[in-house]
């Protein structure tokens, strides 16, 4: 069996995400009492309680998306359960190379939320919207794109074949959506999202990263972390903090990261944190693999036993 973690990106947070974790596992407890220890951010209430409105802001998802992830590989690494490759979709990649030992747990909280607020704070000021176009092929969408004139939209997550995200404005979204269902897509459907992620318009957040950053250690990698930013594994030579950088105004190419895992002899992969989005999308990659997701204490249990490892 070889065995590959990933974590969900922004869009996948639920009130009540990773409560029960949290009251059930001493080990969690202490995840979520760290990162608001780091970040002076109400973690757990904002995670079990909501508002929705507040957990949806940005500078506040990602740390409670990461928290509950973070939460979840330390009940795993309890298990001794190992992966060979790790990828995140986003978001996701820091959860990642945290699994990786490029960046020790107090670095990525720290770095998650400066990321989440300077994603929301110095993108331009606009209506900003993000929509997946599911049943038309990368190209497909890349035309599509090219024809909105209203306003802006450009491809943002290469999600699996015959699904791809992409990141606007309101107006640009429209004419997008209107364009893909002319050219045969077959739905066009909003992502709860609230910026221009993975575009040029976040040059800004992506020049203050750059220099947050350099307040973080980066570590020896002792796994394979398959990046957004080409499919390709992270390597010695790599600049982690430049790419993390490009990271967040670059497309995401998250099919081709599957899509080389599996060339590389993934059969098993473990979606860790709220929601099932990233386990669909290997299954319209590859419908021979096994996909596990764990996303509360029931499905943490299932896993443990069905990876064969206590």
């Amino acid at each position: 069996m070889k065995i590959a973690f990933l974590f969900p990106g922004q869009g996948a947070q639920t009130v009540g995400m990773g409560k029960d974790f949290y009251e059930e596992y001493e080990v969690a407890k202490k995840i979520y009492k760290q990162a608001e220890k780091e970040t002076g951010i109400e973690v757990s209430k904002l995670s079990f309680e909501g508002p929705e409105e507040e957990l949806n802001q940005t500078k506040n998802t990602q740390i409670c998306m990461v928290t509950m992830s973070l939460a979840i590989l330390e009940l795993l690494k309890e298990a001794r359960i190992k992966a060979e490759y790790s990828a995140g979709l986003s978001l996701g990649e820091y959860v990642a190379l945290n699994y990786a030992g490029a960046i020790n747990l107090k670095d990525t909280l720290k770095i998650i939320q400066k990321r989440g607020e300077y994603m929301q704070n110095l993108a331009p000021e606009g209506d900003w919207a993000m929509a997946a176009v599911l049943g038309l092929s990368d190209e497909a969408v890349e035309e599509v794109c090219k024809k909105v004139k209203t306003g802006f939209a450009v491809p943002a997550n290469y999600n699996c074949p015959g699904q791809v995200a992409v990141s606007g404005d309101r107006a640009g979204i429209q004419e997008l959506t209107e364009l893909a269902k002319s050219a045969g897509a077959k739905r066009v459907i909003e992502l709860k999202t609230s910026g221009p992620f993975h575009t040029e318009k976040l040059q800004k957040a992506s020049e203050a990263l750059r220099k947050e950053l350099d307040n973080i250690q980066i570590g020896k990698l002792e796994s394979i972390v398959v990046k957004n930013l080409d499919a390709k594994p992270y390597t010695e030579k790599d600049d982690i903090k430049e790419i993390l950088a490009k990271h967040v105004m670059s497309p995401v190419r998250f099919s081709a990261s599957i899509k080389y895992m599996l060339d590389n002899g993934v059969d098993t992969f473990v979606e860790i944190g709220p929601g099932k989005v990233l386990t669909s999308l290997v299954k319209k990659v590859s419908r021979e693999v096994k996909c596990i997701n764990i996303s509360n204490v029931d499905s943490l249990k299932e896993a443990i036993k069905e990876l064969n490892i206590n």
